[in-house]
């Protein structure tokens, strides 16, 4: 005979608590991935049994293996009598709570706006296998976040036009598949600064995201050296049959972290006003070395190599940001506030 274990009270009504409907729903989704895992090491128990075990009422454990069922666990109640689930059947990895499952929710509306439109496909069928293995309940919560959560609304129109026209499609998942298969890639790769689009042969050794945009580090053949390339300026691409091996002892972060300490570095100073600086902090393209406050001012320090790409972001601020130093870098800027104001005269 099995022994019975002390029935605990069921909690509290919702009206009573005054919790709240997502922590409702986010301690259920727990008790649903915990009532599969407990019917698959202990097969044969009764809703009783179940209820028992929970804390909760016999309604409860039917609504929730009500849920189970309609997410496509396999139940079915033993003729001993008791419930279990039949053999054979994984544990879906995505049994999540309302809070990870909108999270994870979130993350795909950001991929949405990447600018690789294959990325913005994917995370629309993420999404919606996600959305297939949630029970009921923690979907319809998602449901209601989705209609009310707009990422973007300015790029919609812009991102549905690219999904039809845009010839870089799948250019990041490619070259991520590259990376982890050690693959070398040969590709056509235009050049800002001397307005040309060179040919070369690569090995893939990781990808970054600055900003606004995905880099792909690589070891470059025709220069002996490891680069750093613009996913937007690579023309044309093939994955090669070619299999490499990485320089010996190569870390990604540790290469971005020496290469903000590259001797073809500058030292750079730029004030921004305290509202600008707000936004423009997380665009700084290097680590920052000081920041100092004066008044409704703060200047800050950081090394780089590449000052036409500085003054091109630093545009962007207009008079709300001023390069202080190098003196390149100012000459730069005001050839760049020239140009534009040309645009503008009479």
């Amino acid at each position: 005979m099995r022994a019975k274990t002390p029935r605990q009270p069921a909690p509290p009504p919702h009206s009573d608590s005054g919790m709240p409907n997502a922590e409702r729903v986010f301690n259920r989704t727990e008790r649903l991935f915990a009532l599969v895992l407990l019917l698959q090491n202990r097969p044969y128990l009764t809703s009783k049994d179940l209820a028992d075990h929970f804390g909760v009422s016999r309604r409860t454990i039917f609504r929730d293996l009500r849920a189970l069922g309609e997410s496509g666990v396999p139940l079915t109640y033993a003729d001993g009598g008791g419930y279990e689930i039949l053999d054979g059947y994984q544990l879906p990895p995505l049994m999540l709570t309302a809070r990870e499952a909108a999270t994870l929710l979130m993350g795909t509306e950001f991929t949405k706006l990447q600018s690789d439109v294959s990325l913005a496909r994917d995370a629309d069928q993420v999404g919606l296998k996600i959305e297939s293995v949630l029970p009921s309940e923690v979907r319809s919560y998602i449901e209601r976040l989705r209609k009310s959560l707009v990422m973007d609304p300015y790029w919609l129109h812009a991102q549905r036009t690219a999904l039809r026209d845009d010839d870089t499609d799948g250019r990041w998942y490619e070259l991520s598949q590259a990376v982890a298969g050690q693959k070398s890639v040969l590709m056509e790769y235009y050049v800002a600064s001397r307005d040309e689009v060179t040919r070369r042969t690569v090995d893939p050794l990781g990808l970054v995201y600055y900003t606004d945009h995905w880099n792909l580090i690589a070891y470059d053949h025709l220069r002996g050296d490891i680069r750093n390339y613009r996913l937007d300026a690579i023309r044309s691409m093939r994955i090669l049959m070619e299999r490499f091996t990485p320089p010996e002892g190569f870390d990604l972060a540790q290469h971005l972290a020496e290469r903000g300490e590259s001797p073809q570095n500058v030292r750079i100073r730029i004030r921004f006003s305290g509202a600008a600086y707000r936004w423009a902090r997380r665009g700084i393209p290097a680590r920052i070395e000081e920041e100092a406050e004066a008044g409704d001012a703060v200047t800050v320090t950081f090394s780089f190599e590449n000052l036409e790409y500085v003054a091109g972001w630093l545009v962007r601020y207009g008079e709300m940001a001023e390069a202080l130093e190098p003196e390149a870098l100012r000459t730069i800027v005001r050839e760049k506030a020239r140009a534009l104001s040309a645009l503008y005269e009479s």
